[in-house]
């Protein structure tokens, strides 16, 4: 349509060279930027006024960097050709750029053949036409599946701006209902306030009617005294006229008349009949009273036979008692002299041998017989210190002995301190069977190597002298206590302890006897399944070692009995109600074992062949159980909810000793590369403190998860495996931790200091923080709370204001965020009070660093310094006993962005449980 009203311009085929090229470079410059080289050159190079020199040299010459150049080279290349250039131009525009080819020569296009100039033959004309239009359809055809596109696109688009318009009026109503709910929120304080001031007002008016009320009360006291003084006064008067009637009437009884003592004898008559009615009513009473005290002594009598009876029976109850005590001794001796003919070896026979002083390390030489084992008999609860006295003890006890031994009935007094012993027990079963409590059993192994000769230092490890017991037999209690539970302490000679029994059970419910072989030594000296191992004592390189596996893991209990070989003591606590619980759990798959503690990882460990639950650094885990099935250096956990004691994805981790060579490893590597190239050693530190925490202990020498194993010499001796590293055990992949739940609003600790200091005032200003201020404090005051370590920071080094436990808790209790405007010091401090503060480490680049300079310039500071103090601060993170959040510096851009993600942070932080570690040194 358009080319219709196109005017007809000159023929070309008249126009000379000069007009022909005129015209081209009238329009040069439309000419450049409308045309590309590539489309015009292969119907040039058909026509022949390019060869394939000047293609390669228009397409591929690198002075020609855009396209407009390259063209205006082609048009300066075809000027050389002349005339037929300017025609092949024109023509390759008629074909291609119709258009343009309208606007340069003013005539319409067509493709005709009359209005070719001829340069080239019809055919291949025709050829070239046929592929020209063939390459343009599917050009357009492109360009209608493009538009197709891009109509589609443009059509989601405009759903996606519909959507988030929708989105942004939502956003807008519920700007508007949190403008609303914070109206509401300001009306409701300003309510509470006015309660609260209405609330003193009524207290003030309590204080002040409480006050009125004691003065009421005095003065009621003064009126009813005066009352009193009354009422005696009246009764004075009274009695005073009484006296005065009665004497008036004796006056007149001397001259009264006849009717008058008729009268007077009616009265006396009436007076004679009320008191023997009143006579008759006390005698009915005194017949009921009666009665009563017949019936109470009927039933003191009966009381008094109960008593009676009960006696009786406590008399034969003990001689039973001690009839089936002496039956016990004569089997125990019985058993004895069995053995001893069954055992050539043991003779009576004199010799010299070394006996083993179990009080100090020396060893003294002194003859010694084989122990005669003494009777059983009755071991009351006594001071450690008075053992040799107990030794001595006398069979025969005094009559009013509290365990008395005769066949007859207890005196009164024995009975009243029976009472008040029995009182004290935990149970009857524990007062009747109290002859078994503290009671300590020697019993050789019955084993092939009593049948060896022995050597006379072997001889004395086991010949005990009677003046002079093993520490450990010896009670550690200084004072006679009892505990709810009685426990029996078995001591037995046999070797590997472990083979002859089977334990199961943890920290959280016990260490249990589960099975016993039988005929072995453990199984001699009655040790049963369902028995709580509470303690286990033996001898180890000369050295008395104590073992309380109370609260120990399953991984250590086996570790430590597994230790024991030789002469042993075992301190067992009967729980069979426990043992059946726990081993009905078991089978119900409610838990894998008795182990129940949390861990903080401190290396990224990915699943590997043997273990299938990939932890990252600093993840919380829950240790379910030590020693899975099959597994020896494997534990299994779960990763727990980061803010409930709730587990989720469960498997198994490396143990701590595994885990420690996978940590030693690790930091070795990160060594080597250091080595290797400085570079990417700086660039791999960076990297690998995110999946590696160095944490050390003071305990160096055992592992610091287990605390059974004590020294009783030194107290200071190696738990772990032979196989652990010993140079390397501070080193720690796990550490205990403990969760804690704090109050609804924590303090916050904003990290790097300098940048911190520059956010606390913008923190402070939003509802529902505040910061914290400093304290005036005097000289005497400043040391008093330093003695009590209440001062979190000095604002000034020597100065009198300092930053308090008291300012924080007193921002605390107004239920607000307190921002601390303090360093990494003041976390301990805090954390001794049960206060746990949302550290927050905002990663700082030197981009955006610079964004931060005319800020750092007012506190006159610089970006150097706060890169350096970021340098600084960071390694000592890793030393908090508890986690903290670290935002990357590619997190926020500016400084609005920065306060809005911390807003976020820390309404996250505070619904999360706050994991502590405990003290390591």
């Amino acid at each position: 349509m358009a080319g219709e009203c196109v005017p007809e311009g000159p023929n070309l085929k008249e126009m000379s060279e000069e007009e022909l090229w005129e015209l081209i470079n009238d329009n040069r410059h439309r000419i450049s930027l409308g045309v590309r080289p590539c489309i015009l050159i292969p119907y040039l190079r058909q026509v022949k006024v390019l060869t394939e020199v000047d293609e390669d040299e228009i397409l591929s010459c690198h002075n020609l960097t855009n396209r407009c150049m390259r063209t205006s080279y082609m048009l300066d290349l075809l000027r050389t050709q002349g005339r037929n250039g300017a025609i092949a131009l024109l023509e390759g525009l008629m074909i291609h750029y119709p258009t343009l080819y309208t606007q340069v020569t003013g005539r319409k296009p067509s493709t005709e053949p009359s209005r070719f100039s001829g340069l080239i033959k019809y055919s291949e004309l025709t050829e070239y036409l046929i592929r020209a239009v063939t390459g343009m359809q599917t050009e357009l055809q492109e360009a209608r599946n493009e538009a197709g596109k891009m109509s589609a696109r443009c059509s989601s688009l405009e759903s996606e701006v519909g959507q988030l318009m929708e989105q942004e009026e939502k956003s807008r109503n519920l700007q508007a209902e949190n403008g609303r709910l914070q109206r509401h929120l300001s009306s409701l304080q300003r309510e509470v306030t006015k309660l609260k001031d209405e609330k003193c007002d009524l207290y003030i008016r309590y204080t002040v009617a409480i006050e009125e009320k004691s003065a009421l009360n005095g003065r009621l006291h003064d009126l009813n005294l005066q009352v009193y003084q009354l009422q005696t006064e009246l009764q004075n008067i009274q009695m005073e006229k009484e006296f005065h009637k009665q004497r008036s009437l004796r006056n007149l009884s001397s001259s009264h008349t006849p009717q008058l003592q008729e009268a007077h004898k009616d009265i006396l008559e009436q007076d004679l009949a009320e008191a023997i009615d009143s006579q008759v009513e006390l005698a009915e009473h005194l017949k009921s009273y009666r009665e009563e005290n017949e019936k109470l002594l009927r039933e003191k009598q009966g009381a008094y036979q109960s008593r009676d009876d009960a006696q009786a029976m406590i008399a034969r109850i003990l001689a039973e008692k001690d009839t089936l005590r002496s039956q016990l001794v004569e089997l125990q001796e019985a058993v004895f002299a069995l053995q001893a003919k069954r055992s050539p070896r043991i003779k009576l026979q004199s010799s010299d041998v070394k006996e083993r002083s179990w009080d100090s390390e020396t060893s003294s030489s002194e003859e010694c017989l084989l122990p005669v084992r003494r009777r059983l008999r009755r071991m009351d609860a006594l001071n450690p210190m008075s053992l040799s006295s107990c030794l001595s003890e006398s069979e025969n006890a005094l009559p009013t002995s509290v365990r008395s031994k005769g066949v007859e009935p207890p005196s009164p007094e024995s009975l009243r301190r029976r009472q008040e012993i029995l009182y004290e027990d935990s149970s009857l079963e524990a007062a009747e069977t109290d002859s078994l409590l503290d009671e300590f059993v020697f019993l050789p192994d019955g084993g092939e190597d009593e049948q060896k000769p022995r050597s006379p230092s072997t001889r004395s490890s086991v010949c005990l002298s009677r003046s002079s017991a093993p520490p450990f037999l010896v009670r550690s209690r200084p004072k006679a206590i009892r505990v709810n539970g009685r426990v029996l302490s078995i001591s037995l000679q046999c070797e590997a302890l472990l083979s002859q029994i089977t334990v199961v059970g943890g920290n959280k419910s016990g260490v249990f006897v589960h099975q016993v072989t039988e005929g072995s030594a453990a199984h001699t000296v009655g040790i049963s399944p369902g028995a709580q191992i509470v303690e286990v004592r033996h001898e180890q390189n000369n050295k008395a070692l104590k073992m309380v596996l109370e609260d120990s893991t399953l991984e250590e209990a086996t570790w430590a009995l597994s230790q024991v070989s030789g002469f042993c003591q075992l301190s067992l606590r009967p729980r069979q109600n426990d043992y059946e619980a726990l081993l009905q759990q078991l089978q119900n798959s409610k838990m894998s074992s008795g182990d129940s503690f949390y861990i903080r990882v401190n290396l990224s460990l990915s699943a590997g062949a043997s273990w299938t639950l990939a932890v990252s650094c600093n993840d919380i885990l829950h240790v379910t159980n030590t020693r899975p099935a099959g597994t020896e250096d494997l534990w299994h956990a779960s990763q727990v909810h980061p803010c409930k004691l709730l587990d989720l994805q469960s498997g198994t981790v490396p143990n701590y000793y595994r885990a420690q060579r996978l940590l030693i490893q690790t930091i070795e590597d990160m060594s080597f590369q250091t080595k290797k190239c400085q570079k990417v050693g700086r660039l791999n530190t960076q990297s690998e403190q995110k999946v590696v925490r160095i944490v050390s202990t003071g305990r160096q020498g055992r592992n610091p998860l287990w605390v059974s194993v004590e020294e009783e010499n030194n107290k200071s001796t190696e738990s772990g495996p032979p196989s652990a590293s010993k140079s390397c055990v501070t080193l720690m992949p796990f550490t205990l931790v403990t969760p804690h739940f704090p109050p609804v609003c924590r303090p916050i600790l904003l990290l790097p200091t300098i940048l911190g200091r520059m956010l606390d005032k913008k923190l402070a200003s939003w509802q529902g923080f505040q910061l914290c201020e400093p304290e005036v404090l005097t000289s005497s005051e400043h040391a008093a709370r330093l003695q009590r370590s209440e001062i979190l920071e000095e604002v000034e080094p020597g100065g009198n204001q300092c930053f308090t436990l008291q300012s924080v808790d007193k921002v605390m209790k107004k239920g607000l965020h307190c921002v601390l405007p303090l360093g990494l010091d003041c976390v301990r401090r805090l954390h001794r009070y049960e206060i746990f503060p949302i550290i927050i480490f905002i990663g700082v680049s030197a981009r955006s660093a610079r964004k931060l300079r005319s800020k750092l310039q007012r506190k006159g500071q610089t970006e150097e310094q706060l890169l350096s103090c970021l340098k600084s601060e960071e390694p000592l993170l890793d030393k908090l006993p508890c986690l903290y959040h670290s935002m990357a510096p590619d997190s926020w851009c500016d400084l609005n962005s920065l306060l809005t993600s911390l807003r976020t942070i820390i309404w996250e932080e505070q619904r999360k449980i706050v994991w502590v570690e405990p003290d390591l040194w």
